[in-house]
This record gives structure tokens, sequence and C-alpha cells, in this order.
């Protein structure tokens, strides 16, 4: 048989056909192997250049996420929430996976480019999955948009000329539309059977009226620093910023001071007054006596979509349960070992006690106090900074600040919080703590705070997401909990390994720490799977750790406010333990941890099943 000249080249090329005489030499193989590689980075690049225009698209549907990430474009407008603007979203999204699916082929792709493929598909899954649970959602909680937009237009709407207040001023005639559709939303919520908890309806009445507590929002208020409301006294300090830089004249000002107000009384106010009236009438239906996710309409089948969103795994609530009654039992071996290093004589449950009722444990409640532990949150947070570069290769640019939460949303006992600054570092990230309550922030747990929200936690995986060029823009906005919560309990641990935790008592606020989210797969489980009282779940939780009780029953009603949620910390911790095990155990002395810590963050986040192929690569690519 004979082959034409060019039929046996590509036969060559396909190892189809290859006689001892046509075999290509080592050079042959390499320019062959590097055109080839040349095509898949070209293909690659093309897709990347593809997704961050479709990045593009989506951003459209939300101005307010341009503006977190420091983009002024659609500065004037606020999101659309309707159920239609979801279905648009929805629909171009569905639109938008099957142009890719079209318009290239995944086996011409390198690695990265391949994991984005991946990573589109996955997001329009996760949206389809979702929209069966689109009433299940607590609009008006602990974090709705009652202090949501207040706290958005304060942090992060910028103001640095006077182009920016005037769109600040637009976005306050806006409110009031905003605000209307996620009532609109609570409503068809209600009328399906769906209501948040009781404390839910207390918390979210507490906060508007401590958000329109003061002037302008109170007829005849005072308009002093004392008397004013909190976005009040936002819009006056940039305004006169503007005055003071020269940006705008007196006029100018007092045009602008006017026309905020007026949107304020005539936008915001009445839509506030809206909310409150229907809080008060619709709170009426809503037992005294919290019920779980298994409670409501179609309660079991989402309460196993939040499991899979949260870790982004398939365990069940039984499977989670279980390991969180394993997990709590050995981490009380741990605490009963310092326990008895510090020499406590009773059993753990008085030493649990102990530490929440002896002042030495706590800073005075005072705004000294307050101050006193803001302060040693910055000195745990410069001292581990300086040992990062042994044990990561890939460091942050962006800045951190350490910050107590405004007063207009702070809740005694709440949970801290990271807040991602912008990209090019104009803007911070900050590691928020709720201060209200100085008994309910322990000094011995501080140390395991900082690492957990600030580095080598969440501002540090955070930050260096958004600052990798080589992936899609969309991956480095999108994020998974099971990821980022359980990358920052792994970061608490290896403060550990870092060589911190000198202190017995900061060692055993860090097994606090570990055991409060192994508690945490029990009580959320117990009370979405298992129909678990809220007094139950406080009753768990007080026995098996030393958290002070403010701070349980704040967290307990958390989880009856997200189910699911909780339980992404604990899981997602343990799938980068089993990961770095892996690779321990396959590279042995060829393990460097540094490395293993680029191959986690250096992707941005991602579901767990692709990191750990993620992890398998470059375990075969050292072997």
């Amino acid at each position: 048989m004979k082959f034409s000249t060019a039929i046996l080249h590509g036969l060559i090329l396909l190892g189809a056909y290859a006689p001892a005489a046509v075999f290509p030499s080592d050079l042959q193989r390499a320019s062959l192997k590097a055109t080839a590689t040349e095509a898949q980075q070209i293909e690659s690049n093309r897709l990347n250049h593809w997704l961050d225009q479709e990045f593009e698209t989506y951003l459209n549907f939300s101005p307010m996420t341009k503006t977190r990430l420091g983009d002024k474009r659609g500065y004037r407008d606020l999101d659309e929430v309707s159920d239609a603007a979801k279905d648009a979203q929805l629909t171009w999204r569905r639109a938008s996976v099957r142009q890719m699916q079209q318009s290239f082929d995944r086996a011409r792709l390198n690695e990265e480019a391949q994991r984005s493929f991946d990573l589109w598909i996955f997001l329009l899954d996760r949206a389809e999955k979702a929209v069966r649970f689109r009433r299940h959602e607590y609009v008006f909680g602990r974090r709705g948009p009652h202090t949501g937009l207040p706290s958005f237009l304060i942090n992060y709407h910028k103001v640095d000329d006077l182009n920016d207040m005037q769109a600040y001023v637009a976005r306050l005639q806006a409110s009031g539309s905003y605000l209307r559709q996620h009532l609109n939303r609570a409503k068809l919520a209600s009328g399906s059977g769906i209501r948040a908890p009781y404390f839910d309806y207390e918390v979210a009445e507490s906060q508007i009226k401590r958000v329109t507590g003061g002037a302008p929002f109170t007829d005849g208020a005072p308009f002093t620093d004392a008397g004013n409301s909190a976005i009040w006294r936002d819009i006056t300090t940039k305004i006169q910023s503007l005055v003071t830089n020269g940006q705008a004249t007196e006029e100018q000002a007092e045009q602008l001071q006017t026309a905020a107000r007026l949107a304020i009384l005539k936008s915001m106010k009445p839509a506030f007054e809206a909310i409150l009236a229907w809080l008060n009438a619709d709170r009426v239906h809503v037992s005294a006596q919290a019920t779980g996710a298994g409670a409501l309409p179609d309660g079991e089948a989402f309460y196993a979509h939040r499991l899979e969103l949260m870790t982004t795994l398939s365990l069940t609530a039984d499977d989670i349960h279980g390991t969180g009654l394993q997990e709590v039992a050995r981490i009380q071996e741990e605490m009963n070992a310092i326990r008895m290093t510090v020499g406590f004589k009773g059993p753990l449950s008085a030493f649990f006690n102990h530490l929440r009722e002896s002042d030495d444990f706590y800073f005075p409640n005072t705004d000294e106090g307050r101050e006193q532990y803001l302060n040693l949150a910055r000195q745990h947070l410069a001292g581990i900074q300086v040992k990062l570069p042994a044990f990561f290769g890939i460091l942050p640019k962006g800045p951190l600040a350490v910050r107590r939460v405004e007063a207009f949303r702070e809740q005694p006992g709440a949970a801290a919080h990271y807040l991602r600054g912008t990209q090019d570092g104009a803007r911070a990230g900050v590691f928020y703590v709720h201060l209200a309550d100085m008994r309910a922030v322990s000094i011995y747990r501080l140390e395991n705070l900082a690492y957990h929200e600030g580095l080598p936690g969440h501002h540090l995986q955070i930050a260096i997401q958004q600052e990798l060029d080589d992936i899609p823009r969309f991956r480095t906005h999108h994020g998974y909990t099971a990821f980022s919560e359980g990358w920052g309990l792994y970061a608490e641990y290896l403060g550990k390994e870092m060589g911190f935790y000198q202190d017995p008592y900061a060692d055993f606020g860090r097994l606090t720490g570990e055991i409060w989210r192994a508690i945490r797969l029990v009580v959320d489980t117990g009370i979405h799977d298992q129909g678990w009282s809220e007094a139950r779940a406080v009753a768990y939780a007080l026995s098996n750790s030393p958290r002070p009780e403010a701070t349980v029953r704040s967290e307990i009603r958390r989880y009856f406010n997200m189910p699911g949620q909780a339980t992404a910390y604990k899981i997602g911790m343990l799938e980068i333990q089993r990961l770095r095990k892996k690779a321990e155990a396959a590279l042995q002395d060829a393990f460097d941890v540094r490395q293993f810590h680029d191959v986690v963050l250096g992707s941005g986040p991602l579901p767990m099943p692709l990191l750990e192929d993620k992890v398998d690569r470059w375990i075969a690519s050292k072997a």
C-alpha cells in the first residue's frame, strides 16, 4: 500500500503510520510539540478574551457589582432584583454557554482554559438548580437590603468629583424602587408559605430603625453629628471633601445636600416605612418557635440543594452530621490536653465556663477596650505577615484594614467578616468585627480570628484571587463557599504550623475556632434535617464549646437564617487537608508546601472536585 506525502505526514503526526525511515528526529518532535503548544495557547487566549467579554455583559446586570469592583460605569444605577431581571440573566447565561460550546473545542485548550470552560458551565448549572428555590431566600434578615444598601453607599460609592456625588444622589433617588423590589420578593415568598424565623423580623425592624434614626429621616432632628443618621453623615462628609479639594463650590455643595435630603425623604424613607409596615403585619403569621429548612414547602429538597451549593460536593445531611460528631470528639481530646497544661483542675465543661466568665479573657466594654481589641488584631496580623514568604510563593499586593462594624448594622455577638478591596488596591480589604458587646469577643480567640479573616486567610486568598492576571476575569470575581471558608479555617491551623499560638490559651482559642466549625456540622444538619429546636441547638453548642452565650445564640440564629452555609467551613478545610496529605504521600521529599499553596490559590476559587483535579495534575507533573 502506498500513501501520498501529505497523507503520510498526517498519519505520522497521528501516530497511525510510522516506518523507521520516517520517524521524526528529536528536533522535529520538539518543533511539532512547540507548534501544538502554540496552537493550544492561541485557542486558550481566544477563549479567555471571549469569556472576558461575556463577563462584561454579566456585569451589566449588576451596576452595584461594578461599583464593588472599583468600576464607575453605571454609577448612577442600582441593581434590578425582580423575577423578570433574574429570568433575563438566566436566559443570557444559557445562550452564553451554548455559544461557548459551539465556538470552542475543549480538547484544543490548555489545562487552565479547560478549567475556565468547565467553570462557565458549572455556573449555569448552579443558576438552573437555584430557580426552583427562588422563593426560599429570606429577604429581610441578618444581611438584607435594608442594611446592605446603606452599607454599600457608605463603603463602596467613592466620591472623587462632582459627577460622583451627583451619581450618589441618583442612587438615593432610585433607592425606593430598589427596596420595594426586595419587599415584593418577600411578599411573594410569604404568599408561598415561606417566611423567615421570628427573630429575623425583630432584627430587621431594629436595624431599619437604626438606619433611619436621626436627620433627615426624623422630623425635627437637628443636623448635628450626634443627631444625623449614618448615611447623612456619609453624604455630608463626602460633599464637604469636594469643597475642601476644590471640586465643588459652597453653592454646589448646598444644592447637592438639598437634592440628597429630598431623595431620602421622597424615595428611601417611604420604602423603609413600607418594609416596616409589612414586617409588622406579616409577623403575626410567624411561629414563636424557629423552624429549619425542612419545615418549608419543598424543604427537604431545598436543604439538599443548599448543602450541594455550599460544599460543592454530593454529601448527605447524615454524612455531614456524622463527620461533625466525630470531629467534635477529636478536638475535645486536644482541648483537654491544653486544659491540663495550664493547670485547670476541673472538667472541660468547667474550663469552658471559666473562659466565659473570667475578666482576664476580655477587654473592658468601653471605647478604650474596643481600641485595644482592634490594635491587638493589627499586631497579630503584622507578626504573621513577616513569615508569609516561607509558606507562599504568590503574595497579595492589596492592603488590609481592621475596623469595627458600623453602628447601624452592628449586632452583639455576631460573626466577624471580611469585605474585599479593589483589584488595584485603592480600597483596602477590611476585617470587620462586631464590638457592641465586648463580652462576646474574647482575647484568647482573637489571634485565631485574625488569621482566618486576614492573613493567611480571607484577605490573602481573595486579594490573590483578584490580582491574578492570567485567567478570565469572571474567575477573579466568583467564589465558592467551601473553597473560601475552607481556606479560612485551614489558615487558622496554618498559623500554628508557621510558629504562632505560643500562648496555650491562644492555641486553645484556635481549637475553639475549629470545634465551633465542627459543631456547625452537627447543629446545621440538626436544625434543617432533623428538626432541632433553637433551644436544643443552643444547648448543644454551649455544652461543647466555651463560646460566650451571646455569641452562641447569635450564631445559632444565623444558621436558621442561612441553611447549609455553616457546613462549608469544616467540609472545605477537611478537603484541603485531605488533598495536602494526598500530595505529601505521593511526593514525599519532593513535596513543597509553598508550591502546594500556590497550586490551591493560583487559579482563584474552585469547586472542590475541580480543585482535586488540579492537585492531581500537579502531583503527576512532579512525579
